[in-house]
């Protein structure tokens, strides 16, 4: 892979688990990384550690479903640094509960988490590259965005929204040099898993192919190849990370 270096990358939902481990990634490759997140204490040790990586990091405290917010957010990011050439635009939610059980509010809150979330994001960053001559997006969306699953009717609507608005964007934006991705995990051991007795990781684990959960770092490594040159002819794609579980679906 080649080297990052010169480039500034924008990581939201930065504070913990895929977010986190993409930011080190990105600062292992080289690049700058400027970390947004709503949790300030965990957002700036993320900034601390792509720091320990031997590159340049900044934490913006930002909820990605305010547009003031994303919007001073890439402002912070051209006036610290110059540009903006990747973005992982990662930050969102995800709440079980039965469509009938559902409030207006809930529904509410899973689309604007991760599907308007996604969109002001690139809303903003989009000009900032186009600026600079291009770039590189990544957005998250999710293995229940290809599968049916149970109580998360919404979150999985919202993140197929997200594969929907990315090969879009990629359509409208490859006249600018600007290829954006959407990427869809599937089980990985973040945060959400911690307190999960483990017979349970053991019972996800046997029905995945590759026969394990995945790791924050696998998710991380396959956003930042979809950033770099040897993904030059990559664009509108949706890239299923989930250890071959999708695939053997019936």
């Amino acid at each position: 892979m080649s080297s990052m270096s010169e480039k500034v990358a924008i990581v939201t939902g930065g504070s913990s688990g895929i977010g986190r481990a993409t930011a080190i990634a990105f600062a292992k490759a080289g690049a700058t990384v400027v970390v947004a997140a709503r949790r300030e204490g965990e957002g700036e040790e993320t900034a601390r550690l792509v720091q320990a990586a031997r590159s340049k990091g900044l934490f913006v405290k930002t909820d990605v479903t305010q547009a003031a917010d994303v919007e001073r957010l890439i402002q912070t990011a051209i006036a610290r640094y110059g540009r903006v050439d990747y973005a992982f635009n990662n930050a969102g939610s995800g709440k079980a509960s039965p469509l009938v059980a559902l409030e207006e509010a809930d529904w509410e809150y899973e689309l604007n988490a991760n599907l308007k979330s996604v969109w002001l994001c690139m809303k903003h960053e989009i000009p900032a590259m186009q600026k600079t001559g291009g770039g590189a997006i990544v957005n998250v969306a999710s293995q229940g965005a290809l599968l049916g699953i149970a109580n998360y009717g919404a979150y999985g609507a919202a993140k197929a929204g997200v594969i929907a608005l990315s090969r879009a964007a990629a359509a409208e934006h490859s006249v600018d040099h600007i290829r954006i991705n959407s990427i869809s995990p599937g089980a990985v051991k973040t945060d959400l898993w911690a307190s999960a007795p483990p017979e349970m990781l053991d019972q996800v684990a046997a029905g995945i192919p590759l026969k394990r959960i995945g790791m924050p770092e696998d998710i991380a490594e396959a956003v930042v190849w979809l950033c770099s040159a040897g993904s030059a002819f990559v664009t509108g794609h949706n890239l299923v990370v989930d250890g071959g579980f999708t695939a053997v679906q019936k």
